[in-house]
């Protein structure tokens, strides 16, 4: 069980960092307060529905930040003059500011991932570093078991991380590549789907969606010498070929199964409604981007496309 959060438990205590913020004090606890600090004031409504969500998802990335960002909370209502300086013509709507002056700013709901994006930049505007909560040591780690077979301990781990932040793409990408690792295909798939919308579209969860898709394929790939024997009888039987690809990514020649369908589109590009250029770009997405299987196949790729 990984103590990531006792850490952000103790900066909260500490009660400095979050404040209900009037029209008396604003100038001291924002306007002056942000000459050292950023401050990010959020200003909000008790009847306002969408600030009940935002507000909370706000204070704990605050929080997180550990003393690098302070929050203002004020409530419109009683402090409309305030609210009136600002421009403020809807709520939820937060501003950043820094020494003295806003420097960023959002309206509306967002997902905690754009408002993590949000509190770091501001951060790192005013010549801070984001804090270092843990999280990404512990992927490494776990990243690390993955590569050495340890799925099982991988998969805890990653599950760990996701107790702590539930948006994590990282953590999210890795726990179903740890089920895809132990063959539990319909626990990754389920994994991936019960993704959160905002992470869902990351490179992270679009390359897991390709490896369990290869997953998926690989299951009913063939014999491999079978394969092998039947292209090398008909050289143009790209059914065969595009079996025998399969079958090589199922055995973990990557570079292999890329040369096979760069075969096929270099003869028949439009095979099977283009057939071997979807399955390159499968396994593309499903590889680190700068594996050398990938520069060289998007650059061979490339050539033929424009040639």
């Amino acid at each position: 069980m990984l103590e990531l959060g006792q850490s952000q438990n103790a900066a909260a205590a500490t009660g400095d960092l979050i404040k209900d913020v009037t029209e008396a004090d604003f100038m001291a606890e924002v306007v002056d307060a942000s000459m050292t600090t950023p401050v990010i004031v959020d200003f909000w409504a008790p009847w306002c529905g969408p600030c009940k969500t935002l507000g909370p998802m706000l204070e704990e990335a605050v929080t997180k930040a550990k003393g690098a960002v302070r929050m203002a909370k004020v409530n419109v209502d009683e402090a409309q003059a305030i609210a009136g300086q600002l421009r403020v013509q809807s709520i939820p709507t937060v501003y950043a500011f820094w020494q003295g002056q806003p420097v960023d700013g959002f309206q509306g709901a967002v997902p905690a991932s754009e408002i993590q994006a949000f509190v770091d930049r501001v951060i790192e505007a005013a010549g801070g570093a984001a804090a270092d909560d843990g999280l990404d040591e512990a992927i490494a780690a776990a990243e690390e078991m993955l590569d050495q077979g340890a799925a099982v301990d991988a998969a805890q781990t990653f599950a760990a991380i996701l107790g702590e932040d539930a948006a994590n793409a990282k953590a999210y990408g890795g726990l179903v590549r740890a089920h895809i690792a132990m063959d539990d295909l319909d626990q990754a798939e389920a994994i991936l789907n019960g993704a959160p919308v905002e992470i869902s579209k990351t490179p992270e969860l679009e390359a897991a969606h390709a490896q369990l898709e290869l997953a998926k394929q690989a299951a009913g790939a063939g014999p491999l010498g079978e394969l092998q024997a039947k292209v090398e009888a008909n050289p143009d039987d790209h059914e065969a070929r595009f079996d025998l690809a399969q079958a090589l990514y199922a055995g973990g020649d990557a570079e292999g199964a890329v040369n096979e369908l760069l075969d096929i589109f270099r003869r028949d590009r439009e095979w099977n409604d283009g057939a071997a250029k979807t399955q390159l770009f499968t396994i593309f997405d499903a590889l680190k981007p700068n594996d050398p299987v990938v520069l060289n196949g998007r650059r061979k790729l490339s050539s033929m496309i424009f040639a």
